[in-house]
């Protein structure tokens, strides 16, 4: 595994950039994260889709399906790719420091 600097942290990552220990995210981390899932800038609907993965994942302990992720944000598929170009899965749960979902390639 991986360290690199991430929100001025140095995080642990796994081979496909996944943060390691998720109570280490915070907003600056997710900024980083955000900037290799070529999201340059985080807007509100962004935040919304990550704020929703992370309370999901505190409450559960995974990663929500993306029906659910696409029912609760009110954001279809298609828009939530724009926002996360490489997905709900890798890139919007990278994003929220969740670990990599399961079947996530």
């Amino acid at each position: 595994m991986a360290k690199v600097t991430l929100g001025s942290k140095e995080i642990e990552i796994d081979e496909d950039g996944f943060i390691q220990e998720p109570d280490l995210w915070d907003e600056a981390v997710a900024q980083d994260l955000a900037k290799t899932e070529e999201v340059a800038e985080m807007t509100p609907d962004h935040w919304a889709i990550v704020n929703f993965l992370r309370n999901y994942f505190l409450e559960f302990g995974i990663a929500p399906p993306i029906r659910m992720i696409t029912k609760q944000t009110g954001f279809d598929l298609k828009t939530i790719y724009k926002l996360f170009p490489s997905g709900p899965a890798k890139g919007a749960c990278k994003v929220a420091g969740l670990p990599k979902p399961t079947g996530c390639v």
